[in-house]
């Protein structure tokens, strides 16, 4: 059966980094609200913006001639929508949107070619959540049979706040380990994945950097500016941690995946993220049609790009015939690391 998923981005910071990013939105030259103008008013925008193009191996020039002759001022608004979404996907990210009243255009094959790794209804039967199971917000959380804490959270959009995680986190303090898994998580608020991250630290830790646009050049940026995670005041849980995760962690999850791994207590388990990496940045054509797109990158803390996605520490496949006999291979393998049985 086919699936759709909803991946919802929102990046929030705090008002010295925005202010710090200000130059990353800033207004484009006019173009008339024709077939032609919209066409070269996206495509011009997105050259003086987009911040992955030299990472990318990107000509965007080729690009302008590979479409430009596919517009026709006869051609329907329909038509033109599929073209200027099919020129968008050439930039292979899935921050990557043109919004118009009857279409999202998006590009998904970030992770559509990748296996799942993820089996929702797995998750909730007997063997994990079950009945019992506790709601913090919108995280689902347990005790497994094993005293391993478990975890899941599967938006970085949704409801995740301070007190949420003082109640969850000290009822997993018996635990001599906990599962926080995240797969299948598309996104969300920066500030949330940051907060989350802060749990499991007792030390400031440099986790990467970011960049802003300095110039309309292609590789115009900014020295890169860097990025801590600073160790909560609340309740933390520093005992062993084991981050599970799939193709389908973007964006923010991304950027959680990317700082976790830099603290010593955390294993991150499963398949590579999907990437996500650049601060996105939204303007309008001047038909109306709303488009978003990747302006600021994202570095770790060796200063590499993450935009392809994080590999794990340990990886694990959901194996088929596991699933058969009502197993997670993925939460079975961390309960084993997290009991020190592997």
């Amino acid at each position: 059966m086919s699936k759709i998923y909803s991946i919802q981005i929102h990046y929030w910071l705090p008002a010295t980094l925005l202010l710090f990013l200000s130059s990353c939105v800033v207004d484009v030259e006019p173009y008339d609200n024709s077939k032609r103008g919209n066409f070269e008013a996206l495509w011009k925008m997105v050259d003086e913006k987009y911040c992955f193009f030299e990472y990318k191996d990107i000509d965007w020039n080729q690009i302008h001639t590979k479409y430009a002759g596919k517009i026709r001022e006869e051609m329907s608004n329909i038509a033109l929508f599929d073209t200027l979404n099919l020129m968008l996907q050439e930039l292979k990210d899935g921050h990557v949107n043109l919004y118009s009243y009857w279409d999202l255009g998006r590009y998904w094959k970030w992770f559509e070619d990748y296996p799942d790794n993820f089996d929702a209804n797995l998750i909730l039967n007997s063997n994990y959540l079950g009945n019992n199971y506790r709601i913090a917000g919108s995280a689902r959380y347990t005790i497994l049979s094993d005293s391993i804490g478990y975890m899941y959270y599967g938006s970085f959009s949704g409801a995740l706040s301070e007190n949420n995680l003082n109640y969850i986190l000290t009822g997993f303090a018996k635990c001599q380990g906990i599962i926080v898994d995240v797969r299948d998580n598309g996104g969300g608020y920066l500030a949330t994945a940051d907060a989350f991250a802060s749990r499991f630290t007792d030390e400031k830790t440099l986790v990467g950097y970011i960049q802003h646009k300095t110039g309309k050049g292609h590789n115009d940026f900014s020295e890169p500016f860097p990025r801590y995670v600073e160790p909560s005041s609340r309740v933390k849980y520093l005992k062993p941690v084991v981050v599970l995760t799939n193709r389908k962690c973007f964006s923010a999850t991304n950027d959680f995946v990317n700082a976790m791994r830099y603290f010593p207590n955390v294993t991150i388990l499963g398949d590579r993220t999907g990437g996500g990496s650049g601060l996105p940045f939204s303007s309008e054509l001047p038909n109306g049609w709303a488009v978003r797109f990747s302006a600021c990158p994202f570095l770790d803390a060796d200063k590499e790009h993450t935009e392809f996605g994080i590999d794990p520490d340990v990886h694990v496949d959901l194996l088929p015939e596991d699933v058969q006999k009502g197993f997670d291979t993925l939460i079975e393998a961390a309960r084993k690391l997290l009991l020190g049985r592997e």
